[in-house]
């Protein structure tokens, strides 16, 4: 009995060692925090850890000093790296990008040891590198027992061989992409480093950019078309392009929707009329589904097809044109208003808007709303309170991707019909923001919150377009991809709407006859996919834009 209770202690540690390994390279982050939460599956780079021990333990009978601490140091970049796949996503929204994020290290290191006392600098640089000394020696430490104890144990014993080769094969399956293999293997990280290595040497080679990028873009065109034809037909009149976040094809076709908000459209388009404005709709494929909003914002911007989100890290560094340099070219004030950014964005230098606004920016003195605070209909209508649209002013182009239906949809924010108390301290009365302020996701049912987060936004969107303007106004509203899947179910498709509001039945006609029908219901095929619309819009701004041709790389959804 002794003895086997030695033995048991005996297999404990490089079973702790071994479980410790795979969970440095499998945990996943705890959303939105940079926390981190243990994730069961099993981690394609462990694995291959493993048979590497194995196979050097066998070959020379023990693994070296030097081989041991080589190891070890990989190991400690792929957990740094694991961290950075995780993290990044869940706290800006976007994969990690070294050709932006390297550039921005610096200058946010600077900004940090400016700011603070000089203690309190040096504090957290010890510290982060006590951290990491802390996290080499713990993975130092466990590779060593694991070629010390659990190697020569697993190569005495078949059953542990036959694991090893089991677990093999779960990785090379996951590899090869096949789906049962995802809930026992986690995503691997070196992918990461081979993204990265392919993103910086396109970064710096004209052959690379050319062999991902299309040569010309329809935004191209038009910037060669002769002075003030690119945009003849808009005659002056300012434009308003808004991404609808998680806004796709589920709000028009579910029968669990359409009771909802069929009725809010019909609202959305009685509140335009009023006004004198007509509205047009078609369905366009989004790049991207449930998530990146990037590519699709982008991809409307340059007219590229983005559904190689590689194509768009690339696009990013170069200096290709978009709609805002086209707008910019032609006398247009560019506006991007992003509310839901409150951190330094280094991308911004690429869309060289000639006014940039943050959340911070908006200044939303109301109660924090959501993961991002700052409600919608207060940041179109501070907007306008910030750059009123005087008669001397010129004419602008604004950029303005919405929140308030991102995931997990809820708080949802009160509808205020009063806008001037909306931009006060005040914006709410206090039982209306009590109420947004308890609610909690749901994370088990998400579709009700959802179906409320796009009511919010029919309802202010037509609130707001109702308002008198000082000036004409031309707003499209693109839908920039469906929700995840847990909202819309299993196969859902990739279309998103994208609606024209304008008192011109003339620059309306131009995108019937491209397709588009009356009405906030599209109908028929998806026209194409979102990079498509771009050209659509510059057929019907102005004239001379050819017809467009198939871009290389095309993803149909």
């Amino acid at each position: 009995m002794p003895e086997t209770a030695s033995a048991w202690r005996r297999a404990l540690k490089p079973a702790a060692a071994l479980l410790f390994l795979n969970a440095m390279l499998s945990f996943a982050n705890w959303w939105p925090t940079p926390a981190v939460r243990p994730d069961h599956r099993v981690a394609p780079e462990f694995v291959w850890t493993w048979v590497l021990v194995l196979g050097l333990v066998a070959w020379r009978g023990r693994l070296g000093r030097a081989g041991l601490t080589a190891i070890s140091l990989v190991y400690t970049a792929l957990v740094i790296s694991r961290y950075g796949d995780v993290t990044i996503p869940a706290l800006f929204g976007r994969p990690i990008n070294l050709y932006w994020d390297g550039a921005q290290l610096p200058r946010v290191i600077r900004v940090f040891t400016q700011e603070q006392p000089w203690w309190l600098s040096a504090a957290v640089l010890l510290g982060s590198a006590g951290l990491l000394w802390a996290l080499w020696r713990a993975l130092h430490g466990a590779l060593g027992v694991m070629a010390r104890e659990a190697a020569p144990w697993a190569l005495r014993r078949r059953g542990a061989l036959l694991a090893t080769l089991a677990a093999a094969l779960l990785v090379v399956a996951n590899h090869a992409g096949v789906q049962a293999t995802w809930p026992v293997v986690s995503k691997p990280v070196t992918p990461t480093y081979w993204r990265q290595a392919r993103l910086l040497l396109a970064a710096v080679s004209p052959a690379h950019q050319a062999a991902l990028l299309p040569a010309r873009s329809p935004v191209d065109e038009a910037m060669d078309l002769p002075p003030g034809q690119a945009l003849a037909a808009l005659r002056g009149r300012d434009v308003y392009l808004m991404m609808l976040e998680s806004v796709g094809e589920v709000v028009h076709t579910d029968p669990r929707a359409r009771p909802v908000l069929a009725p809010l459209r019909e609202r959305f388009t009685a509140e335009i009329a009023a006004g004198g404005r007509q509205v047009v709709s078609a369905w366009f494929r989004s790049p991207t589904f449930g998530g990146g909003s990037d590519l699709a914002q982008l991809g409307v911007l340059s007219g590229i097809d983005l559904s190689d989100p590689m194509r768009h890290d690339v696009l990013l560094t170069t200096t290709r044109p978009t709609l805002i340099s086209l707008f910019g070219a032609h006398g247009y004030r560019t506006f991007g208003v992003y509310a839901s950014l409150s951190w330094e964005w280094p991308e911004r230098a690429f869309f060289n808007y000639q006014v940039f606004i943050d959340g911070p920016a908006l200044g939303w003195r109301g109660p924090p709303l959501g993961f991002w605070h700052v409600p919608d209909q207060f940041a179109a209508a501070r907007f306008e309170q910030m750059h009123p649209r005087g008669p001397e002013a010129p004419p602008r182009f604004v950029f303005m991707p919405t929140m308030n239906t991102h995931l997990p949809f809820s708080p949802v924010p009160p509808f205020q019909p009063d806008w001037e108390r909306l931009l006060g301290p005040d914006p709410y009365p206090e039982a209306d923001a009590r109420r947004a302020l308890a609610e909690r996701p749901n994370w088990l049912d998400l579709f009700p919150d959802y179906l409320r987060s796009v009511s919010y936004a029919y309802r202010w969107l037509g609130a707001w377009l109702a308002r008198p303007e000082p000036r004409e106004s031309i707003h499209v509203l693109v839908g920039d991809h469906q929700p995840a899947a847990s909202v819309t179910g299993e196969g859902a498709s990739w279309l998103v709407p994208v609606h024209v509001i304008s008192r011109d039945p003339a620059l309306l006609a131009r995108f019937t006859a491209q397709g588009f029908r009356p009405g906030m219901e599209p109908g028929g095929p998806a026209l194409g996919g979102l990079h498509d619309l771009t050209a659509m819009m510059l057929r019907a701004f102005g004239s001379g834009l050819p017809a467009p041709s198939a871009q290389a790389g095309t993803v149909s959804r």
